[in-house]
Formats: C-alpha cells, sequence, structure tokens
C-alpha cells in the first residue's frame, strides 16, 4: 500500500531523500499501486468483446457496465493492514495541513489523477457542494499546525473521516518538508459522497409521497431530511410528514467540540414525535469525555398480543429524557502501548419515562407502560484498534476494522411505579483476526432486575461474528460470513417477546415466531464480483438462516427448526450517500401452519457496521 514519501528521522539525515522526492514520489506510488492492479480476467475480456460484436449490445454494454478494474475498489490498495504509515514520522513537527477535496465520480484518494470516465460522472461532480475546507480544518481534523506528529491520532484521524456519512473515503500523507529535519508537511485528501437524494412514489393524485435527503447541505455537512406523502385511499391519517435536521462536529467560537445536535418531527398515521438531541461519543481512544442529552415526546399506536393471542393496539403518549456523561482515563495494563490505547471509563446515566396516555398498570398487566426514573452507573476497560482491510461490507471503500476488547460492569437503581428495584448487568467484548483464519468477533450480555430477592426482566445473550479471509476467483473476490445470536429472557413482563422473523431473524414476518428464547445462526457466501452496472458493483450472496424460538414452557431444542435458504444480487454505489439495494430469493420449507413458500423482493438495505469496542452509556442489555 502507499503510504506517502518515506521520512527522514533525526538521527537519520545520512538516509535523506533528496528533496524533490517528496510529494511527486507519494503521487508516483499512488499512480503505480493503481497500474500494478489493472489486470483484466479471461472472463471479463470475452464478455466485453462478445457484447462489442454488435452495434445494439456495444451501446448496452457501454451504457450499463464499467471496466471494473478502472474502479477504486481492490484489494491490494490495502494491502499491509495492521501497519501504521506515519510511524515514522513520529515527533516532527507539523508544519502545513494541505486539504485536496476530490471530485465526487472519477478520481481516488488513491489515485488523484484519475479522471471520471463520461460526462455524466462529470456533470454530477460539478454540481456537488464539496465540504468546505474551512469546514474539514474546523470541525473533522485532530491536529493543527505546529502540533507534533502523533502516529495513532494521525491513524485515529484518518478513520474518524472515513466513517462520517458525508465522506466516502479520506487518507492523510505525511511528506518531509525540503531541507527540514523537523517539520513535515500534511496532506489531508478527501472524496465526498453524492451527498443529495431524492425519491418517493406516485399513485395517482390521491396517493403520492415525496422525498429529500441531503447528506451535506451547501458543503457545511448539516444533514437534512424530508419527507411528504399524501393517502386518501387508506382510513385515518391522509398527510404524514418526516424530518430531520443534524449538524455533526458542532464547532463552537472556534472549539472542537465533537457535539452532534440534531432535531426529528415525525408525523406519521402510528407514532408521532418531537425529540431533540444533543451527542459526544468516545469517538478515539484519547476522547477523554463524552456524553448526550435527549428530550422527546412520543405518541404512538403500540402493538402487544391479548389473552387469546390476538394482536391488538394500545394508544400511548409519554415524555422521555435521557441524560448521561462519561470520562476516560488512561490505564497501563497489558502491554507497551497500553497507555495510548487502554482505557478505563466511569459514566452515570439519568432516564425518565412519564405517561401522559397509557391503558391500565397493574403488577399482572402493562407492566411497561410504568412512569420510571432509573439511574445507572458503569465502571468498563476499553481495549481498541483498528485495522484496515476491503470488501467486508463495503464494496470496495476503506473499512477500519476495530480489534480489542472491552470489559464493563453497570449497576443502579429503577424508582418504578410499581415499587424500587435495583439493577446489575455485565457484559464483555472480544474482537481480532485469527492468522489464515478470519475475523472473530464474541459478545456476551447478562442482565436483570431484583425486587424481594426475585429477578424480573432477566436477559441472558451471546452473539458471534466470523468473517473470512478474502478469496480470490476467477468470478471475483469472495468472503464467508457467519453470525450467531442466542438471547434468553427470564422472568419477563407480559407482552414481553422477541421475534424470529423480519430482517434480524430468518427474514420473513409471521407473528407466529415469538417467544422469550431464541436462536439464529445464519450463513451467508457473499462474491464480489466483476460486474459494474451503470456504476454499482454487483455481489452475488447466497444464504441460509436457521432459527429456534419459544417460550418458558418449552425447551429451545423441542421447537421446530425454522429455515430460510436463498439467494440474492446486492448493487452499491459507494461514491452515493443512500443504502445498497438487494434483491433477495428466498426458499422456506416450513414456516408456521406448515407451509412451504418461495419469496422474493426488492428492497433497500442499510449499511451493515462493525461493533466497536468504545464504552458508551450505561445501559440495560436489550432483549431483543
Amino acid at each position: 500500500m502507499c503510504t506517502g514519501a518515506q521520512a527522514q528521522t533525526p538521527d537519520s539525515t545520512d538516509r535523506r531523500r533528496p528533496p524533490a522526492d517528496s510529494l511527486a514520489t507519494a503521487r508516483s506510488r499512488m499512480m503505480a499501486d493503481s497500474m500494478l492492479q489493472s489486470n483484466d480476467s479471461l472472463f471479463y475480456t470475452r464478455f466485453k468483446q462478445n457484447m462489442y460484436k454488435r452495434r445494439l449490445t456495444r451501446q448496452l454494454y457501454d451504457a450499463l457496465f464499467r471496466d471494473v478494474y478502472n474502479s477504486r475498489s481492490r484489494t491490494g490498495e490495502v494491502s499491509t493492514i495492521d501497519a501504521n504509515p506515519f510511524a515514522e514520522f513520529e515527533g516532527r513537527v507539523i508544519g502545513t495541513i494541505h486539504i485536496r477535496r476530490l471530485d465526487v465520480f472519477g478520481q481516488s484518494v488513491y489515485d488523484t489523477l484519475r479522471q471520471s470516465r463520461n460526462w455524466v460522472e462529470r456533470v454530477a461532480s460539478s454540481l456537488h457542494a464539496n465540504t468546505r475546507e474551512g469546514i474539514i480544518r474546523r470541525s473533522f481534523l485532530l491536529i493543527r499546525e505546529g502540533d507534533l506528529v502523533d502516529p495513532d491520532v494521525l491513524k485515529d484521524n484518518e478513520r474518524l473521516l472515513r466513517t462520517t456519512p458525508i465522506f466516502h473515503d479520506a487518507r492523510i500523507l505525511v511528506v518531509p518538508r525540503p531541507g527540514s529535519r523537523q517539520f513535515v508537511d500534511v496532506y489531508v485528501i478527501t472524496q465526498d459522497v453524492w451527498s443529495l437524494l431524492p425519491g418517493g412514489g406516485f399513485g395517482g393524485l390521491n396517493n403520492f409521497s415525496i422525498e429529500l435527503d441531503q447528506r451535506n447541505f451547501r458543503g457545511v455537512a448539516h444533514q437534512l431530511y424530508n419527507r411528504f406523502s399524501y393517502n386518501t385511499t387508506r382510513p385515518g391519517q391522509k398527510v404524514e410528514y418526516q424530518g430531520r435536521y443534524a449538524i455533526p462536529y458542532v464547532n463552537i467560537l472556534g472549539v472542537r467540540t465533537f457535539l452532534t445536535a440534531q432535531a426529528d418531527f415525525i408525523y406519521l398515521r402510528d407514532i408521532k414525535q418531537m425529540s431533540f438531541k444533543l451527542y459526544r461519543p468516545f469517538i478515539t481512544p484519547d476522547t477523554k469525555y463524552a456524553g448526550s442529552l435527549e428530550l422527546n415526546n412520543t405518541r404512538l399506536n403500540s402493538r402487544y398480543f391479548d389473552e387469546r393471542d390476538s394482536a391488538r393496539f394500545v394508544g400511548l403518549n409519554y415524555n422521555f429524557l435521557d441524560i448521561w456523561i462519561g470520562r476516560a482515563f488512561r490505564v497501563n495494563w497489558g502491554g507497551s502501548d497500553a497507555l495510548t490505547r487502554n482505557r478505563l471509563v466511569i459514566a452515570g446515566r439519568v432516564t425518565r419515562y412519564e405517561y401522559l396516555d397509557r391503558p391500565p398498570v397493574t403488577a399482572d398487566s402493562n407492566q411497561l407502560y410504568q412512569n420510571s426514573r432509573t439511574a445507572l452507573f458503569s465502571v468498563g476497560y476499553s481495549q481498541r484498534r483498528y485495522v484496515r482491510d476491503v470488501l467486508i461490507y463495503g464494496f470496495g471503500r476503506t473499512e477500519d476494522v476495530p480489534i480489542g476488547s472491552l470489559v464493563s460492569f453497570v449497576g443502579g437503581i429503577d424508582n418504578a411505579e410499581l415499587g424500587e428495584r435495583l439493577y446489575t448487568g455485565f457484559n464483555f467484548s472480544r474482537g481480532q483476526y485469527l492468522r489464515n483464519i478470519g475475523y472473530l468477533y464474541g459478545l456476551v450480555n447478562v442482565g436483570g432486575y431484583y425486587r424481594s430477592a426475585k429477578v424480573e426482566q432477566g436477559v441472558f445473550s451471546v452473539i458471534g461474528n466470523y468473517f473470512s479471509p478474502l478469496h480470490k476467483t476467477t468470478w471475483g473476490n469472495m468472503r464467508h460470513f457467519l453470525n450467531v445470536r442466542l438471547t434468553y429472557g427470564t422472568h419477563r413482563f407480559n407482552n414481553e417477546f422477541i421475534m424470529l422473523s423480519g430482517r434480524e431473524g430468518i427474514g420473513i414476518n409471521n407473528d407466529a415466531l415469538r417467544g422469550t428464547k431464541r436462536l439464529l445462526i445464519g450463513y451467508e457466501n457473499v462474491l464480489f464480483s466483476k460486474l459494474d452496472v451503470a456504476g454499482f458493483r454487483v455481489a452475488i450472496v447466497t444464504f441460509a438462516n436457521f432459527g429456534l424460538v419459544s417460550y418458558p414452557n418449552r425447551l429451545l431444542v423441542q421447537s421446530p427448526l425454522y429455515q430460510a435458504y436463498g439467494i440474492g444480487f446486492r448493487f452499491r454505489n459507494e461514491n452515493l450517500a443512500f443504502n445498497s439495494f438487494q434483491f433477495r430469493l428466498a426458499y422456506y420449507p416450513n414456516i408456521p401452519n406448515n407451509r412451504n413458500e418461495i419469496r422474493y423482493n426488492f428492497e433497500g438495505i442499510s449499511g451493515l457496521r462493525f461493533r466497536d469496542f468504545d464504552i458508551a452509556a450505561p445501559e440495560i442489555v436489550p432483549f431483543r
């Protein structure tokens, strides 16, 4: 992988490169990276030749397909994934910070000289307002001119830019200043995503919707979402609206606060909500303070199942308050670099639910709708680093895979309407690359309330995720994914259950697939193919899902084994802000009522994210 020009160090001036071999060297290496990996496959070449034999098919090919080897998504771009390219510059003084903002389409942070392939991309790039240079400097950089080079801070800053939704990719280069043993210059290269996404649907003047999602309003990084719909064909509310405005990493009087402010207004048929949230996570291991403040009023129709197992709705109206703050301390446990990466985190949290409208609450019914004030306190130990890789959840962009571990203890008091009770919880997680085997992640959660020496709303859960190394095939690069999720609920309130259906289950919606215990095993084989359809990369997915679900009166292993098998095609353009699209064909041999079905759907899917090892707000172990 290209890491920029080679560094000089104060004690090795005899090995210094000539001053001219600086930025030019970095650029030439980026071009070499691109050229060395532009070998076409025999399959793709023959396909292109066959399409070019006739005028009509040639025009169709030019309109829909793109030579994948001219795209930026190649595994070789991140070949030395464990290396920190800034280590050799440690202790040098940062002179000038240069910001280079690339076009949305055509260019790449690994090859800034690449050009757009057609006039459509050039026009689209010209219509997009790139994130302003001042916004990048004030809100997204962890460094300033005059700072000493800290390799971990620069690597964290690169990751921070890449994980921010407005950026497609980012890269930081450190270049020795010609004629100086002390100073280096820093080049920050960013590439935005296409941030404007219009949408909607039209079924006539009495049934239509309009949607506008702007992820980077006028280049100032503000996010604006609006959706309006009108439908007179259904009973009840005819007009619906949903809006959000978010300002990431608010800068106050030149101070980088890394606070994000977000306001939501929802006016839908089954939910109406006004909310405001101000939050700051532990974005890097060096972040000392984190916290959030959230206020909202919510009115909704909540679904539950009555004593005859029939779905019913109940109207709710409540105010919600949530405040938490955390402090991280450096600890020197577990290795030579533990002082800079490992943290002990202490945090406190207060939440309050105040119901204005609800069904009657008794000790035997509707306990979920109690007025409550909960105070939680947590102590946790976090060890985290990040490794760069590609073609995992993304379709070619650089992905930062967290490695490390986390252990935390949570305790508190729930001053609920039906009586005060104590809460304790524990969680442990670890993720690591295993040499020649792949990446393995595990999470164990256990928690519950205690009142009169009895457990209430207890939960035990285990989550395991694995993905294999990248395998090269004639058709493209391939990975295997395996996900396991076990959840056990004990002494849960009435009408509390978890589902085996939906996206987090076997992929089908069915009210019979519910209980208080669940085991879900999912396997996927993802082939990142060589096809590029109208700028969208194509991944071919084959999958198999297996699930068990039951209530306390029956052992989980005695439940029917529900299954799903199928194939899917995912499409994504990494330069666009909106979700991936997926066409999925699935066979269900034994869904409830002893039926087997073949179902298909075409839907947008949100981008998957890695589970990190940063400690956030103290929380109740979720029952889901």
